[in-house]
């Protein structure tokens, strides 16, 4: 199917040409390929003895950089964690009880189980209150240097709060 609509488009397009002559008339082919572009972009980065790209370690570690990475890790995370979920409903031969009552019987101790929920609450918590730091950026709302370090401690702070309280339950 894609082939086809690739022929009629590039058909098409051939046939409209005739229509555009006046602007194709001062079109002018370019004067260098790709390869030598590229290759005059290496000679002035050698030239220039700049890296090759930046590195990691050349960035000094700050709130904001490490909270961007997060965010797109917990929602890595929970999104695989949510399809894991699923296709485990999918595809295990018993009834979401019938595995309930399994981890209800397996009688961990009341510290494994706290940890437990907090390890499953506090990535909820922290995608859901960054996320909303990150809407009142999108609304161009607290972009200056001190409101992004003290927003991003806030998020800090009603993470792990939320997710004590969440544990506690």
């Amino acid at each position: 199917m894609a082939l086809l609509l690739r022929t009629v488009a590039r058909q098409g397009l051939c046939l409209s040409r005739s229509q555009f002559g006046v602007l194709y008339r001062h079109v002018v082919p370019m004067g260098t390929t790709a390869n030598e572009e590229m290759n005059k972009f290496w000679a002035k980065n050698t030239r220039l003895n700049r890296p090759v790209s930046p590195h990691i370690s050349i960035y000094k570690w700050s709130i904001p950089m490490m909270m961007s990475i997060s965010h797109r890790g917990t929602g890595v995370a929970l999104s695989s964690g949510i399809s894991a979920f699923a296709l485990a409903a999918l595809v295990l031969p018993e009834s979401y009880p019938y595995y309930l009552d399994l981890i209800h019987s397996m009688t961990f101790g009341p510290q494994f189980l706290a940890f437990s929920k907090f390890a499953l609450a506090f990535p909820v918590a922290y995608h859901t209150f960054n996320g909303i730091r990150h809407l009142a950026w999108d609304l161009g709302k607290g972009f200056k240097i001190p409101e992004v370090y003290r927003s991003g401690y806030i998020v800090v702070a009603l993470t792990v709060l939320t997710s004590i309280g969440l544990a506690a339950m």
